[in-house]
This record gives C-alpha cells, structure tokens and sequence, in this order.
C-alpha cells in the first residue's frame, strides 16, 4: 500500500521536472491520508496542476466517511470495482512525490522506511480522482494505485505504489486514451534498480510531526 509519503522539494524545482506550474503547495514530509496531496490532470488545455483530498470519495457516495478506505486502489482489479472502473477511463491523475514510507513488520512491531526514486529526485504515483458534490459543497478527492512489489519493496512489504515514468505519464493523462487493457498494462512495478530504501525514526507514525528530520537515515 501506500499510506504516507513526501514532496519537499522546491517549487522551481517541481515545475522544472515535470514541466507544469505550481501554485499554492507547501513542501511537506509527512503527508498522511485526508490532506491535500499536489496532483496533476489532464485538460483540454493540456496538464494542469492543483490540490486534491487524498482518500477517494465516488460521486455518489452517501458517507463521506468511505475516503478513509480508499487511500489506495489495487491496479489489478481496478477496471472492476464499481468506485474505481469509471475512473480508469475518464479521471486519471499524477499524484507528484520525492520519497514515499512504507513499514516492514519484524515480529510484532513495525520499523518505517523510506524509498527514493531515481536518486532522490521528484517522480509520480498512478491515481484516479472524483468530484462530490452536495448542494454548495464540493469535495474533489483522489487515490493512489498500488501494484505487487519489486525485488527492492519485497523484502519491505507486499505491496507498493505505482509510480510512473515520463513515456507513461504521457499517456496515463491523454484524456483520448480510454482502453482500459492498456491503462492497466501502463501499471507495472517501477525497476528496482532505481530505488533506494533505509530505516527512519518512527516519529513519523504521528502525522503530526513534519520537519526534514523525519527523512533521515537511522
């Protein structure tokens, strides 16, 4: 799964990468479930960039509370889950990060970690977003697509976040692209050799904490 992660790095720095503008995004490295993650869409107008609530609200949901449950969709079946096969076609999104945690279980305890992809620099997780609507109120959330892990991840979880490389973020927002095969073939795990993984404090289990100790090797 993947249930916390990071995007510290600059503005400049973001919009360089990935060639879009930011507005409005204050670098975090704790991001947990219900905040506002930074994402990117595709539009008639070409990419566009903003905040999404991470924890994916269907539109037609009556509980509000069913975000807390679907942080994460499983690429497998998503083209089969009611809440997510809509999406796959019509609402995709890039959900932008520098490093992720995930927890490996030692006995009965727990020990995060932290993975870095392509030597630390920013990269993008698979997601689907949804607008909710009610009255005047309007809640645009999103979810991260999660897929079997690599030789790397394995040895940490049984499951890890798709990220996906420049060729395929191409096609992941080309809103003509509708085949629902082919997206899923687009969700494979990302190449071992170019991550990286160690232990960090467990500070990082509280949500609350956010300051760049939290990133550091122990």
């Amino acid at each position: 799964m993947c249930g916390r992660f990071t995007l510290a790095t600059s503005t400049e720095l973001i919009e360089r990468e990935l060639g879009i503008g930011i507005e409005g995004w204050k670098p975090s490295y704790n991001i947990a479930p219900a905040q506002h993650v930074l994402a990117v869409v595709g539009t008639d107008d070409g990419r566009k960039a903003g905040l999404l609530k991470w924890g994916l609200i269907p539109s037609w949901a009556k509980d509000l509370k069913i975000g807390h449950k679907m942080i994460n969709a499983r690429s497998e079946t998503v083209d089969e889950k009611p809440s997510f096969k809509r999406l796959l076609s019509r609402r995709r999104c890039l959900i932008i990060a520098d490093s992720f945690y995930e927890w490996k279980r030692v006995g009965k305890e727990k020990f995060p970690y932290r993975i870095t992809v392509n030597d630390g620099n920013v990269f993008t997780f698979a997601g689907l977003w949804d607008r909710w609507r009610h009255n005047k109120e309007e809640i645009v959330t999103c979810t991260i697509l999660t897929t079997k892990p690599n030789q790397l991840m394995s040895s940490i979880h049984d499951r890890m976040p798709v990220i996906l490389e420049e060729e395929k973020r191409k096609y992941w927002l080309d809103k003509e692209v509708e085949d629902r095969k082919y997206l899923k073939s687009l969700l494979m795990p990302y190449s071992a050799n170019d991550m990286s993984a160690h232990p960090v404090s467990k500070a990082v289990n509280n949500p609350g904490n956010n300051d760049q100790s939290l990133i550091e090797k122990v």
